[in-house]
C-alpha cells in the first residue's frame, strides 16, 4: 500500500468472506473480512474455512499482506495455519514475497508456531506475529489469564521473523500498530469473554486539488513544477518568486476511516468511541436479536440495539452488522418458523431513526469511495 501522496485516489473495498458466529455453516462462513486497496489485501479474522471462501471470491489469497486477529476464539483464527500453507503451496519459490505481518492478542504467536511445528509445515515466504498485550478489564474475571509474553530465547518457526510486543499506550489509551505513507492503524480494547480488540484503519489526508488556472495566471505552465507543488514542495521561479504549496492547493481531502470490531458486549474506556468518530464504515457484531440481550451479555456479545447505539454515538456514516448466530437465516433461505436475519436490521434502524443499516452476507463487496458519496453494494455473484 505504498504510493506517492500526490497519486490519484485508489479504490478501497470490503469483502465479507464469513459472517456467521461460532462455526461455519452452508449459508454463512466463520468470521473473515478483507480490506482491499491497490490490489493488496488486509485480512481481519480467519475462521475455519477462510481459505475456501477466498477461492470462491474474486480475491487472491496470495495478495494478503497483513492479517489482524481480533481475539483468540476458534471461530476467528482456526483457519489461519491452513490459509498460510495454502498461500505457500500456490506461491512460486522465486516469488520473493514480503513477510506476511500478523497482529493479534498475546498467545497468537504460540498458537501459530505450535500449529506449524506439529504439522511440519513449511512456507515459501516469511511471516511475523506482532502481539497486543491485553488488560485485565477486557473480560470476565474467571476468563482472565495473565499474558505469557515471548522470551528472547523462544525458538521461532523456520519461516518466522521476530515480532513486536505492543503494549497499551497510556497517553493515548490505544495500541499503535501501523503508520506508513497511506495509513494509520490503531487498536482499542473491547470487553468479551476473553480479551478482544477493535481496529481502526484511517487513510491519511490527501493534498487538495491544484489550482492550475491560478498557476497559469502566475506564468507557471503545466509541467514538472506542478508535480512538485502537488507533493508539497515549494518552487522558485526564474524571476525569484517563490510559490508555496498552500498558496495554490485547495484544502486537503480527508481520508477514509474504517472501523472493524471483534466480538464484544461493550467498549473498554472512551478511546474506542473517539477513534471511531465520524467513520465512513463501522463493522460491528450483532450475534443475537434484542429479545436475547441477557443471553448476549452473558456470552460477551452484542445485539442490534447495542451496536446501533454505539454507531449513533460515534456519528458513523454507515453501520454494517455481522457475526450472526447461525439461528438467523438469510431471507432467501428462511422457511416457516425460522428466525429471519432481517429482524436484526429492523431493530438497529429503529435506534438510528431510519438511517439505513447493512446486513453483511458472505461474498458481499462494499466499495468505500474517496469522494464521500454513498457506498455502493455490489450484489453477491
Amino acid at each position: 500500500m505504498r504510493m506517492s501522496r500526490a497519486a490519484v485516489a485508489m479504490a478501497m473495498e470490503l469483502t465479507f468472506l464469513g459472517t456467521g458466529s461460532a462455526y461455519p455453516s452452508p449459508s454463512r462462513g466463520a468470521s473473515a473480512l478483507v480490506l482491499r486497496y491497490q490490489g493488496e489485501c488486509w485480512l481481519f479474522d480467519c475462521g475455519e474455512g477462510t481459505q475456501t471462501q477466498f477461492m470462491r471470491s474474486q480475491l487472491r489469497a496470495g495478495k494478503i499482506a497483513k492479517i489482524f486477529i481480533t481475539h483468540l476464539h476458534g471461530d476467528h483464527l482456526f483457519g489461519l495455519p491452513g490459509l498460510l500453507c495454502t498461500v505457500s503451496l500456490q506461491s512460486s519459490p522465486l516469488s520473493n514475497k514480503q513477510p506476511v505481518e500478523v497482529y493479534g492478542p498475546v498467545g497468537l504467536r504460540k498458537f501459530l508456531r505450535t500449529s506449524m511445528n506439529l504439522s511440519h509445515s513449511q512456507l515459501l515466504f516469511p511471516y511475523v506475529v506482532h502481539e497486543l498485550v491485553p488488560t485485565e478489564d477486557q473480560c470476565f474475571p474467571e476468563e482472565w489469564r495473565e499474558p505469557c509474553i515471548q522470551k528472547e530465547d523462544d525458538q521461532l518457526h523456520p519461516q518466522e521473523l521476530p515480532g513486536k510486543t505492543i503494549y497499551l499506550n497510556p497517553q493515548e489509551d490505544c495500541y499503535n500498530l501501523v503508520t506508513d505513507e497511506q495509513f494509520i492503524v490503531k487498536a482499542f480494547r473491547l470487553f468479551h469473554r476473553i480479551p478482544s480488540f477493535g481496529f481502526v484503519i484511517e487513510e491519511k489526508k490527501r493534498p487538495g486539488r491544484l489550482q492550475t488556472q491560478k498557476l497559469k495566471d502566475m506564468g507557471v505552465q503545466p509541467g514538472p513544477l506542478y508535480g512538485k507543488l502537488k507533493n508539497g514542495q515549494t518552487i522558485t521561479l526564474n524571476n525569484g518568486v517563490r510559490i508555496f504549496p498552500m498558496d495554490v492547493l485547495e484544502a486537503p481531502i480527508p481520508g477514509r476511516k474504517i472501523c472493524i470490531l471483534g466480538d464484544c458486549s461493550r467498549i473498554v474506556g472512551d478511546m474506542g468511541k473517539k477513534l471511531c468518530s465520524d467513520a465512513d464504515v463501522l463493522v460491528h457484531e450483532a450475534t443475537l436479536d434484542d429479545s436475547q440481550s441477557d443471553k448476549a451479555e452473558e456470552h460477551g456479545h452484542c445485539t442490534p440495539k447495542t451496536a446501533a447505539e454505539f454507531a449513533k454515538s460515534c456519528k458513523v456514516k454507515r453501520l454494517i452488522l455481522t457475526h450472526f448466530s447461525q439461528r438467523y437465516k438469510p431471507t432467501a433461505l428462511t422457511n416457516a418458523g425460522d428466525d429471519d436475519v432481517m429482524e436484526l436490521k429492523t431493530q438497529a434502524e429503529l435506534v438510528l431513526e431510519g438511517q439505513e443499516v447493512t446486513l453483511a452476507e458472505d461474498f458481499m463487496v462494499i466499495e468505500i469511495p474517496f469522494n464521500k458519496t454513498k457506498q455502493q453494494i455490489i450484489p453477491t455473484k
